[in-house]
Order: C-alpha cells, then structure tokens, then sequence
C-alpha cells in the first residue's frame, strides 16, 4: 500500500546509475568519436625501406626536408575508394609535398589491376609482412599519416579524408 511518500532508496539508488552516464554523455557531446589521441603525433616517423609497385626502391629518408602524406588503403576497402579521386588531385594542388600509398593487407597484383583502372598520381609501396603498418599502429583502412618536413608525425587521420583534412594539415594549396 502506497504511504505517499517517497522512496529515497530507489531514488538515490537510481540517481546514482542516471547521473555518471549523463555526465559522460555531456563530456562527450560535440566530439569526433574517430579523433583519438595516437601516440605516435609528435613523435618521429618510424624508417622505412620498401619497394614501389614499379619495382622501385623507395625510402622516408629519401623525402627529408619535405612533408609526407602517406596513406595506407586496400582494393577490398569501400572507405578507400571513396577518398581515391581526392588523393588522384591532391599532388597537384601540393605539389611541395609528397604522396605515398602504402598496400594494406591486399594482394600487390589486385592492387596493381586496380591502380591501372582508378589511376594513380604518386608511388604505391608494397608493405608484404604489414611491418610498416604495425610500426605505425594501423588498425584499419584508410589511415593516413601526415609526416612534418623535420620527419615528425604531426597528424594521424582514421577514415577517408575529405579536401577540409588536407586543407587543415597541409594549407590551402
């Protein structure tokens, strides 16, 4: 039988699970779920040797005193097709910075088939055992990393990139 007065119990019992996930919902609110801290921004690149899918040598050494972008992707990655024509463009509208695309975890010949037909604008490394992908903690397709011309990492962006990404990390070109 109801007496007409409250049951603090229930209430603070309630309050007490209501409350931390309001707070946790308000801290939240606004935030880009995909931008998390990586521990590799500030730090130096990671070096790397690899072949091109020419065959070529390519080394980060190579490109000292110039900003990198360097973009891992996969034929099988929606994600990455989508941001492809971007990254078709973006060497001629900044031409004082050099693209590389690193195979992620795909078969060298389906990528080279799909290069053939999509187009390429810059080198593609073959990365066979995924060390350069664990040396830089990819943990998916498409990541791209935007190396400073003093080598550092200075940015790490999860997901396609959009022309505002590149804008924002590279300058207007």
């Amino acid at each position: 039988m109801a007496t007409g007065r409250p049951n603090y119990k229930l209430l603070v019992g309630g309050l007490l699970l209501v409350v931390p996930f309001v707070i946790l919902l308000a801290v939240s609110f606004g935030r880009d779920p995909r931008a998390t801290p990586d521990a590799l921004n500030g730090q130096p690149a990671p070096a790397f040797d690899l072949i091109d899918m020419d065959g070529n040598p390519v080394s980060l050494a190579d490109f000292q005193g110039k900003p990198v972008v360097m973009n891992f992707w996969s034929t099988w990655c929606g994600p990455c097709k989508i941001e492809h024509p971007l990254l078709l463009e973006a060497p001629s509208h900044f031409p004082n910075v050099v693209f590389l695309g690193v195979v992620y975890q795909d078969d060298a010949a389906k990528a080279r088939v799909y290069l053939d037909r999509a187009g390429s604008a810059y080198p593609h490394l073959v990365d066979p055992a995924g060390r350069l992908a664990v040396d830089y903690g990819v943990t998916g397709v498409p990541e791209t990393y935007f190396i400073d011309a003093e080598g550092n990492i200075a940015y790490k962006h999860k997901g396609a990139l959009s022309p505002g990404v590149l804008y924002e990390h590279l300058g207007q070109p």
